[in-house]
């Protein structure tokens, strides 16, 4: 597998994301619970209109076909991917505090991408927590690890590294909007519905004193490679919980880019020993379903 990984990254990135989008389109045909998922997600959010559905199908696919270029290309060729960096000017100021600093990236883009953005030149310790799929573990850490991120699993050993690093005055990068175990996260709200809400990034901030930046690589069209935004995290607002700043620093980047968001990802799911909270959620209307299974027939 790795050797046809290693093949595929020298495939330009236009048809990689051709292939991506045929195999995401083939994955929501033949899903009806990844249809249910996406779907509801795109209504609870507010976007019931067809092309957000259709991008956000195809964008998924393009994630992960993506990969071997991200991966297992050479560093300055994965570099040259990036064409444009926006808000670097955040990341020089969080360096020079001198405490380290926290990345957040959501499920949003090329999160890959955006995680090697910010180890060149810099140590960057990421969380990450084992795929499904066991054999794409080893491959995933190599692909991260070798250009200049050190991976660590999203334990209680992970956790401690993830303050060493900061304490020795350098990066950390955590996804924020993965839906953490018990005792783990606190119930917030996500687009107007309750989610059960990592607080580990909000506490490390808190406890080291770290800034804390939020980031995302937009995918350009026809495979011209990745834009890259970085911003600090919003302003507290009056009676605001630290995770509930985080999610609406998320919602914001992912309104800007709604297509490329990862919602077929089950957000509001109950971690197993949580009690449920209140049921919040909007009801998509039927007339947005029948839209959707007209829109899987023209793909």
């Amino acid at each position: 597998m790795s050797a046809l990984l290693g093949l595929a990254a020298h495939l330009p990135l236009a048809l990689l994301h051709f292939l991506g989008t045929a195999a995401g389109w083939a994955a929501y045909a033949l899903s009806p619970r990844l249809r249910r998922i996406v779907r509801a997600n795109l209504c609870q959010a507010g976007y019931r209109d067809a092309a957000t559905r259709r991008s956000a199908v195809a964008q998924a696919g393009k994630a992960l076909f993506e990969l071997p270029a991200i991966w297992f290309r050479s560093r300055e060729a994965a570099a040259r991917l990036v064409v444009e960096v926006h808000g670097w000017e955040h990341v020089e100021r969080a360096a020079g505090a001198g405490r380290g600093f926290i990345v957040l990236t959501p499920h949003l883009g090329s999160w890959e991408i955006a995680g090697q953005v910010f180890s060149r030149g810099r140590a960057l310790t990421v969380l990450y927590s084992p795929p499904k799929l066991a054999w794409l573990e080893p491959l995933m850490r190599a692909g991260r690890d070798c250009h200049g991120m050190a991976s660590v699993p999203a334990d209680m050993s992970g956790v401690r590294a993830l303050y060493r690093t900061l304490r020795g005055g350098r990066a950390v990068g955590i996804l924020p909007d993965q839906v953490p175990g018990v005792g783990e996260g606190e119930w917030t709200e996500f687009f107007a519905r309750p989610a059960y809400t990592m607080t580990l990034a909000v506490r490390m901030a808190a406890s080291t004193r770290a800034p804390v930046l939020v980031t995302f690589a937009e995918r350009l069209p026809r495979g011209r490679g990745y834009r890259v935004h970085v911003e600090p995290l919003p302003e507290r607002l009056a009676d605001e919980t630290e995770a509930r700043r985080m999610n609406r620093a998320l919602e914001s980047l992912i309104r800007r880019c709604p297509g490329q968001y990862l919602w077929a990802y089950n957000r509001y799911k109950v971690p197993s020993g949580v009690r449920p909270p209140p049921d919040a959620a909007r009801v998509c209307s039927r007339a947005a379903g029948r839209e959707d299974e007209a829109a899987v027939r023209q793909s």
